[in-house]
């Protein structure tokens, strides 16, 4: 996947990362009432800001852009688009040369006609924002911005900004994916679907901003933990989503994973896994991918198997424990005591 890293004052990172049968027990995802909390999204379509400098002005454009968007339009100069120095004009003829081409012209007719408006995902988001506020209240929000970048980031976070790349967002069956599969293969681009916006923007902002994994988890079993809260945080902040939405399986996957959660584990502690430490080793269990190669009949196993285990192992620990709030959990680094809190013992399939 790709990922793209943008220094600043805070850290800001653009990275890449499908919609079916919700699983989940009832007991994971506790469905607080946020309705009375005073939050409201309003994702901003800076797509069609920036392309009104096609039309207008470019110079008087640009300074209202630098004035709405902020660092944002910088970083998206700088960064995405890659067009030079956001303070000096002399970008402004890349910019045009790209406003001539046909590709923008036609991906920006795919992006409206598939957002005339966001109205729903105002609505998602206006949701889970409500329900960040509510678990972790001392957490600021960000702004959310739109644009479409001509498939270099799906979503980028930055100095009080979260953006979209609706051009990631168009739908499994969109014409420009099957052009992009050395850099998203399909397992990665039929996930580009409208109903992933908010669950990749919750993990996002849990996964770079709220709660980003420390340098000091180095075995498999610390981030699988890691992993593991994190996937339980969207539980609990997409009460509504799917299991396999948040996790990026399809529903074929998360059912291998059920049948075969007790081998799964089997295999980890028999392979002596839980306290590795080698990338590379480390990097098959938890790194996206079609299937896990060697488990498995015919490639049905399902990826990153760690990631899906750390998230069993959190949420039986959060059942065993309800007192226990997602704020102290996220916090809770000591993965060693949440697997033995767990009592972690999956049972085989009968």
């Amino acid at each position: 996947m790709k990922m793209m890293n943008i220094p600043g004052k805070t850290k800001q990172i653009y990275l890449i990362f499908a919609f079916g049968l919700l699983l989940a027990s009832c007991s994971h995802n506790k469905k607080v009432d946020v309705s009375n909390i005073d939050v409201n999204v309003k994702i901003e379509r800076f797509d069609h800001d920036f392309d009104d400098m096609s039309r207008k002005p470019m110079a008087q454009q640009a300074l209202f852009l630098h004035k709405k968007y902020g660092a944002f339009y910088q970083d998206f100069i700088e960064r995405v688009l890659q067009a030079g120095n956001a303070n000096d004009t002399a970008y402004f003829a890349t910019l045009r040369k790209v406003f001539a081409t046909q590709a923008y012209k036609d991906l920006k007719h795919a992006v409206d006609s598939i957002y005339p408006n966001v109205d729903k995902q105002n609505i998602e988001l206006t949701d889970a924002f409500r329900r960040i506020r509510y678990y972790f209240p001392r957490k600021p929000l960000p702004k959310v911005y739109a644009y479409f970048s001509g498939f270099q980031a799906q979503t980028t976070i930055g100095n009080n900004y979260f953006g979209i790349g609706l051009d990631e967002f168009l739908g499994a069956d969109s014409k420009f994916y099957p052009a992009l599969i050395n850099a998203y293969p399909h397992y990665i681009s039929r996930r580009f679907t409208p109903e992933n916006m908010a669950p990749r923007v919750v993990e996002g902002l849990l996964t770079q901003d709220l709660y980003p994994e420390s340098d000091n988890d180095k075995t498999l079993l610390a981030k699988m933990i890691y992993n593991g809260k994190i996937l339980y945080a969207m539980d609990q902040l997409l009460p509504d989503a799917a299991d396999s939405t948040k996790i990026g399986y399809t529903n074929a996957q998360l059912k291998w994973c059920e049948d075969f959660k007790s081998q799964i584990w089997g295999y980890f502690l028999g392979e002596n896994l839980l306290y590795e430490v080698d990338d590379q080793k480390m990097g098959k269990y938890l790194s996206e991918a079609p299937f896990t190669p060697g488990l498995g009949e015919k490639n049905e196993s399902a990826p990153k198997l760690a990631v899906w285990t750390g998230w069993q192992i959190v949420r039986q620990y959060m059942d065993k424990h309800p007192d226990v709030k997602l704020e102290e959990l996220m916090a809770d680094d000591d993965a060693q005591n949440i697997l033995k809190e767990s009592k972690y013992r999956p049972k085989a399939k009968e």
